[in-house]
């Protein structure tokens, strides 16, 4: 059977069209403004740049020490993901397999991690974080980072999870493999929707986060990139064609990592809330 395009076909169109304009004329923007110098950036802002240059990348590279700086976010959300991923897999794997009222008592409390803002705990972790003397340094960061999106993760998994057939799990099992063998053989391959989910997610978290490497890294060596930026921002605010460059060089690498695992978001999201 096939549609007919009609007046309201075309009218959804055109708006999807202006809202897509829309999204896109920020990077637009972005990008032109990198690629000009500052005569070309008075005199016609907005317009394609009529001689492109790659020196503004160079420079804003090299003044705002982007290099340590992406290194540093690098170590972070790596291992924040690689524990994010072991630890709340193998937890929901737990939760979604117990029936007992452990598991239900369990799966609410780390439900309420995720309504309850981590603002409310920044002064006593901070303080805890000075403590154990993890203030300026890649572990506090990342047990922090752990703690904070774990309960978000598990209820992803957990969701998904539940809605795979169990006689997988169980004929390893009956087979002779442990719990263990089961989930890291059978189940987890399985996954691997759910899992790209979880990746972009808490990448892009960790990755953008501000406040949290402020509080915790701010002045030390281990600065990420979104503190790295604000600073040269503040200093280099008038220029906009360096500005612009280093704000196109901090994004890039987490843009790239989305345009590599989107197709996993929305079939894992949307399995994930399965059940």
């Amino acid at each position: 059977m096939s549609l007919r395009y009609g007046l309201r076909t075309f009218a959804l169109e055109v708006v999807m069209i202006a809202v897509a304009l829309a999204f896109l004329f920020p990077v637009y923007a972005l990008v032109t403004l990198s690629l000009k110098d500052k005569q070309q950036i008075a005199s016609a802002p907005l317009s394609p740049p009529s001689s492109p240059t790659l020196g503004n990348y160079s420079d804003a590279w090299s003044r705002a020490s982007l290099g340590s700086a992406l290194l540093n976010s690098t170590v972070i959300t790596v291992a924040s993901l690689v524990a994010l991923i072991a630890i709340g897999a193998f937890a929901a794997y737990f939760l979604a397999r117990c029936a007992s009222r452990l598991g239900y008592t369990l799966y609410v409390l780390f439900l309420l991690g995720i309504v309850l803002p981590f603002q409310l705990g920044m002064i006593p972790l901070f303080k805890l974080a000075d403590s154990a003397g993890l203030l300026g340094t890649y572990q506090g960061m990342i047990i922090f980072y752990t703690g904070i999106q774990l309960p978000f993760t598990i209820f992803l998994y957990t969701g998904f999870i539940r809605a795979l057939p169990g006689d997988y799990a169980n004929a390893a099992l009956i087979d002779g493999a442990g719990h263990l063998q089961a989930f890291t053989r059978v189940v987890f391959p399985l996954l691997r929707p759910i899992t790209g989910t979880v990746l972009i997610l808490n990448a892009v978290f960790v990755w953008n986060d501000f406040f949290t490497p402020l509080l915790y890294l701010g002045g030390s060596a281990r600065e990420t990139v979104p503190v790295r930026v604000f600073a040269f921002v503040g200093q280099y605010v008038s220029d906009y064609g360096l500005v612009f460059a280093g704000l196109v060089l901090a994004a890039l690498p987490i843009i790239v990592i989305f345009l590599v695992l989107q197709r996993y978001v929305i079939k894992g999201f949307a399995s994930g809330l399965k059940g």
